[in-house]
């Protein structure tokens, strides 16, 4: 038998739990230069996507589709970046990173430019209500407390 989920502690460290799909933490990445938001299966030991059992991979696949429909059209940017790189952190997790013309990185990936601008405790309560609310109808999201 496999050890319970445990989020990788960088992700833990960087991010901020908004909820849950029924395959998926979803992750507010603590960058408030772009709307940034992660999906982590809750499956132990598996880095790679090919390692999800095919109905896992449909779901992952289905959510990840969701969640970047639901950024696009309520952050209205101009592109929808999505990866699952897992360079600096092994874990399975799938970026979904709302771009604009203008933002810091642009066209360029955001990996690696500037730092950081970490959002205050108001802004950030703001916005992650926000992000339930949209998330709450397109991925049966299970708000997080």
């Amino acid at each position: 038998m496999s050890d319970p989920f445990q989020l990788d502690p960088r992700l833990a460290a960087d991010t901020f739990l908004v909820g849950e799909t029924p395959l998926s933490q979803v992750l507010l990445m603590n960058d408030a230069r772009y709307p940034w938001l992660i999906l982590v299966p809750r499956r132990s030991d598996v880095t790679e996507p090919f390692q999800l059992s095919e109905a896992d991979q449909a779901q992952l696949w289905q959510e990840s589709m969701r969640l970047g429909a639901a950024m696009k059209a309520h952050f209205a940017s101009d592109k929808l970046n999505i990866a699952a790189l897992g360079n600096q952190v092994a874990q399975l997790h799938v970026h979904h990173i709302a771009r604009f013309h203008a933002d810091d990185a642009w066209p360029g990936p955001v990996w690696g430019v500037g730092s950081a601008v970490l959002y205050s405790d108001p802004a950030l309560e703001v916005l992650k209500g926000e992000l339930r609310s949209l998330l709450q109808q397109p991925l049966s999201l299970t708000a997080a407390t």
